[in-house]
């Protein structure tokens, strides 16, 4: 299958369970494929928006960590308190090899999330926003468990902010006094090999 092939494989799974089988697949290939072959830049491009807001010693939950790769790019800045939350076990399992989380969880983004209300100083959630993934409601958890004061950034696809429900989510939100909007990037293609395709960097305040 080609490397473009398996974005669209993944991005087509029908729910849950199938999205969770095809990383289980493509886990062992996932770093090599995204970053070598597909040129996937959402972790350095993230980091930039990061460190702007985030000091050292933050306790940051990585939610859709998959195998890792932010997590390696915070590790790599001094960041040290990071936490890892996925849907796929062997995705989590290579994740497991780069020796930057301190905890692993298995959970589903949209469904409740098994930490305590305020547990994290930020909430990331890099490349997990997009077609066929995570829900609009899956941003109420994020809220929840992150303390206020604290920081929520994730990246989103830009065809889904408008037309997956999104938008509406995100204003509800910040209608509602649970956070505000700190700063949003341009839109830029995070993925080189696939330039026709833009993503935004958000990053939000919770109240």
């Amino acid at each position: 299958m080609e490397k473009q092939d398996k974005i669209q494989w993944v991005f087509s799974s029908r729910n849950n369970e199938e999205l969770a089988e095809r990383y289980a697949q493509w886990a062992k290939d996932y770093d090599t494929d995204l970053e070598q072959d597909l040129g996937w830049r959402g972790p350095r491009c993230t980091a930039e928006l990061f460190t702007k807001y985030v000091p050292r010693g933050a306790k940051i939950l990585d939610a859709g960590a998959g195998t890792g790769l932010m997590g390696v790019t915070l590790a790599g800045l001094g960041y040290d308190d990071l936490v890892a939350m996925d849907l796929s076990q062997e995705m989590l399992e290579e994740a497991t090899g780069k020796n930057v989380y301190r905890e692993f969880h298995r959970a589903v983004m949209g469904e409740p999330l098994d930490f305590a209300t305020d547990s994290f100083d930020v909430v990331m959630s890099i490349g997990v926003l997009t077609t066929g993934h995570a829900p609009p409601s899956s941003l109420d958890e994020l809220v929840r468990i992150t303390r206020p004061g604290g920081y929520i950034i994730f990246t989103l696809r830009v065809e889904i902010y408008e037309g997956g429900g999104f938008k509406e989510k995100q204003t509800a939100l910040e209608a509602a006094g649970r956070w505000t909007l700190a700063e949003v990037s341009e839109k830029i293609p995070l993925l080189l090999k696939k330039p026709e395709v833009y993503h935004q960097i958000w990053v939000y305040r919770v109240i």
